[in-house]
């Protein structure tokens, strides 16, 4: 008699638990694949591009300072037309640190790009 009390007490407090399991995901069916197909098609007959698909979070690459272009360099934080001018005229470097041992561009100016650049 004990052990059907407790059975039903148990049954009773697993049932909100099962309740609340997620079914897992059903996968698509033949007719849904068909219209994703079609719509792909009809995007190729309309002259349509097709939908970009979201850019995956890469890493930001390096800018090697001995080759990069003007607009690359311009693009670093606190670099300008001015600086990006005075970085190349010093072209070649050994290493990053010459920017500021060359007095190239400010300390202020090393630290917010010194971990964007490299040299290669």
């Amino acid at each position: 008699m004990k052990s059907a009390f407790a059975a039903v007490i148990l049954l009773a407090f697993a049932t909100p638990a099962l309740a609340q399991t997620a079914a897992p995901a059903a996968a698509p069916t033949t007719a849904q694949k068909a219209v994703a197909g079609a719509g792909v098609i009809a995007d190729k007959v309309l002259g349509k591009a097709p939908a970009a698909a979201p850019a995956p979070a890469a890493k930001t690459a390096l800018v090697n300072i001995n080759a990069a272009t003007p607009a690359q360099l311009d693009a670093l934080p606190q670099i300008g037309v001015a600086r990006t001018k005075a970085i190349i005229a010093g072209r070649p470097y050994k290493t990053v640190a010459e920017l500021l041992d060359r007095k190239i561009i400010p300390q202020g100016a090393y630290d917010a790009i010194k971990d964007k650049v490299a040299i290669k």
